[in-house]
């Protein structure tokens, strides 16, 4: 769906005639405020759990080093004329 600029000008002035400018200056204010918030437990969140990683990536003991050793087997795909 597409709007053209007087349509999004005609929905800017009506939302401003039912809330006012101060009502969505906070709504703004909030809303911008959220999304430092939310940022912030971002971040925080990556470098609490780093660490974590690193201890974790560090206890696990390595995997076997033998390698398995198996067959391996060659084959020639040949294709099937088409009928």
């Amino acid at each position: 769906m597409h709007f053209s600029p007087l349509q999004l000008v005609l929905i800017l002035v009506i939302v401003i005639l039912l809330f006012g400018t101060k009502k969505l200056r906070s709504m703004g204010g909030d809303l911008g405020e959220a999304f430092k918030n939310f940022r912030k437990a971002v971040k925080d969140g990556d470098e609490a759990t780093a660490p974590e990683a690193e201890k974790t990536a560090q206890q696990i003991p390595p995997a076997n080093s033998n390698p398995i050793q198996g067959n391996v087997i060659d084959v020639q795909a040949k294709e099937k004329d088409k009928v």
